[in-house]
């Protein structure tokens, strides 16, 4: 089986979540891997760096300052060519989960997670 890693090497990947130990800790992780990460803090930071670069993978954090994962992940569908989309939340619900499949979201992982919950998400979508 090919490693996720490898596939994940070339390809970009954005995180956002108001929680510095979660950046930081995956910014490590996948770093560690090989792959090149963005992480910023809020949605607003995001909406305005994918106006100049695309993504092929978005990690966002349902709730964030300011505007949140789902007002974020609508606004993509103006600006991005159909990213792979997960959320993280420590709110999740099967309200929620239907929700953000319905705005296209494509995995949700709940808080707190591991590495390998997210490792293993990607694989499945990948």
């Amino acid at each position: 089986m090919t490693d996720i890693f490898e596939k994940l090497r070339h390809r970009r990947l954005l995180l956002i979540d108001d929680d510095e130990w979660v950046r930081d800790s995956l910014r490590l992780f996948f770093e560690s891997e090989g792959c090149h990460i963005v992480t910023l803090e809020t949605a607003e930071e995001g909406l305005d760096l994918i106006e100049n670069q695309a993504f092929d993978i978005i990690i966002a954090d349902y709730r964030l300052p300011g505007m949140n994962g789902f007002e974020f992940i609508r606004s993509l569908a103006r600006t991005q060519n159909n990213p792979l989309i997960i959320l993280i939340t420590a709110y999740g619900s099967e309200e929620i989960y239907e929700q953000a499949k319905s705005i296209g979201v494509h995995a949700c992982i709940p808080k707190p997670f591991t590495s390998d919950s997210i490792e293993a998400s990607l694989k499945r979508l990948i």
